[in-house]
């Protein structure tokens, strides 16, 4: 009776147990309806990497429904059993891998394809193979980690450092850790200009002016127009004509019996100008430099003013004479290539033009804008003009003019010739500094100055300290920190009538009461 007793306990405690299984099991494979929508309590997120060329296996605790790979042309998918996936590399980059189970989980991977180990040292060997081809004797070193390419090492110089860089790029992405040589400082160019202008006028005038004071009951003169006739007071209360001769003319006569006289003038005259001018530039390799030799001439702009006041006038400053902007390129070839701009301009009164009072002159230029290439010390002439100018004024008096002979009283002719050359020759040298503790080039002065009240040197401090004296250039530095060093300057801003280095003008106001018409030269 207790042994019938005994086995009815254990069965129904076996059957117990076997009811609580199924129902765990129940519970894992049929989700409850009320879950909400969304990721199952099953997903996951893993990180899965593989080598091109190799293989790995994912098991899975339940049987596998369906596997998803994002691009296919890097690592491919099978299913090997019921609940193992093989992962397959086929070239290097990184995409994702879903797994669905049969019991509705799913599992997220990503799935990163590395080089493989034989294949990188391969790429590796052939680009260290490369940089000992084309840069030999330089110290470089070749790395690989996480699919980059770290480059180590000295060369001499930038180009170098770019060839390094390419060669190094057919494994990967670059990560440039070169040292460079520091270059030697840039040589300096000397450009020597000779400007050579030359301005020839000649010129030759001839005229009659006749005038009468009294013949026949008659005053007045005869003339072409041309030159300046005299002036003629009438008489008055009994009193006798005058003339009054207001030009330069060379020669006058009058009669008084007949009370006739004449104004000749036959002149002719001959001006000329030169200028020579031969600046020194100096510049360093691939920098510009600029020269002028000349002044400013201020000139009015009148500014409209606002609504219910009057225009003002403003000063504007002009610059003129003689200017030189170059850039010096030293060449591979060892020539050096110049962009030069020479300019020649002057001061012409003879256009001037009057604005509220003021007289503007007009100016004149010559200019050259040309690149050429020469060796260290050639010469060439880039700017040559001759320019020949002639004109001639003839006027007379109707018929009177056409009388044979006597037709030469009332007539007028003036010529005038102009010959105006400019050559602007052009000579580049390399030049080096002066040393340290070598005469400098000074002036021989006519008079000497006054001597100094004070017994102390006017330079302060003569003695160089660790704090004033710069540190010694390191033999390499980063390839990034050359680069830097190498950026051109900020172009220097010269304050006053010239704006910037190189031209322009600055407004200077003077009155804003004018009236005058808006207008600019």
């Amino acid at each position: 009776m207790r042994a019938k007793s005994g086995i009815t306990i254990a069965c129904c405690s076996a059957l117990f147990l076997l009811l609580y299984a199924g129902a765990g099991l129940q519970a894992q494979t049929s989700p409850s309806p009320s879950q909400p929508a969304g990721p199952s309590i099953q997903d996951s997120t893993n990180d899965l990497s593989v080598a091109v060329g190799k293989t790995v296996l994912v098991d899975c605790q339940w049987p596998v429904a369906r596997v998803a790979i994002g691009l296919g042309e890097i690592a491919e998918v099978h299913a090997t059993s019921p609940t193992e996936i093989m992962v397959q590399g086929k070239t290097i980059g990184e995409t994702s891998l879903i797994i669905w189970d049969t019991h509705g989980g799913r599992q997220f991977f990503n799935v990163t394809v590395r080089a493989s180990s034989a294949g990188l040292n391969d790429s590796l060997d052939a680009i260290r193979r490369e940089l000992r081809t084309e840069l030999p004797g330089e110290n470089l070193k070749v790395n690989s980690e996480n699919g980059s390419i770290f480059l180590r090492g000295t060369v001499k110089d930038l180009t170098g450092s770019a060839r390094a860089v390419k060669i190094a790029s057919m494994g990967g992405k670059v990560v440039n850790l070169l040292n460079v040589d520091v270059p030697a400082s840039e040589p300096q160019i000397l450009l020597k200009v000779r400007f050579i202008s030359v301005d020839r006028t000649k010129a030759s005038s001839f005229g009659i002016n006749l005038f009468n004071l009294g013949a026949g009951n008659f005053v007045g003169g005869v003339s072409t127009g041309q030159f300046t006739q005299p002036s003629i007071t009438l008489p008055v209360s009994g009193a006798a004509a005058t003339v009054t001769n207001g030009s330069g003319l060379n020669l006058s006569a009058y009669y008084p019996g007949l009370g006739l006289g004449a104004t000749i003038q036959a002149i002719e005259t001959k001006t000329g100008s030169q200028v020579l001018a031969e600046p020194n530039l100096l510049a360093a390799n691939g920098k510009e430099a600029s020269f002028l030799a000349g002044g400013e001439y201020p000139y009015p702009m009148v500014q409209g003013g606002v609504a219910g006041s009057a225009a003002a006038i403003s000063i504007m400053f002009k610059e003129y004479g003689i200017r030189l902007n170059f850039i010096p390129t030293i060449t591979p070839r060892g020539t050096i290539r110049l962009q030069v701009a020479p300019e020649v301009s002057a001061l012409d009164f003879s256009d001037e033009i009057e604005i509220s009072g003021f007289v503007v002159p007009a100016i004149t230029e010559r200019k050259v804008n040309t690149e050429v290439e020469l060796a260290d010390g050639q010469s060439f002439v880039i700017g040559g003009l001759l320019n020949n100018t002639e004109s001639d004024t003839f006027m007379k008096i109707p018929f009177l003019g056409d009388i044979p002979i006597l037709g030469k009283f009332f007539q007028s002719m003036q010529k005038t010739k102009a010959n105006s050359e400019l050559i602007v020759i052009v000579t580049p040298e390399i030049v080096a500094p002066i040393p340290a503790g070598d005469p400098l080039p000074s002036l021989k002065f006519p008079a000497k100055f006054l001597p100094p009240n004070s017994g102390i040197p006017m330079n302060n401090p003569d003695a160089k300290t660790a704090a004033n004296t710069p540190a010694p250039a390191p033999p390499t530095m980063p390839v990034e920190k050359l680069i830097d060093s190498m950026k051109p300057e900020t172009p220097l801003m010269i304050e006053g009538g010239g704006g910037t280095f190189g031209g322009g003008g600055s407004a200077m106001p003077v009155s804003s009461t004018s009236s005058a018409p808006s207008s600019q030269p």
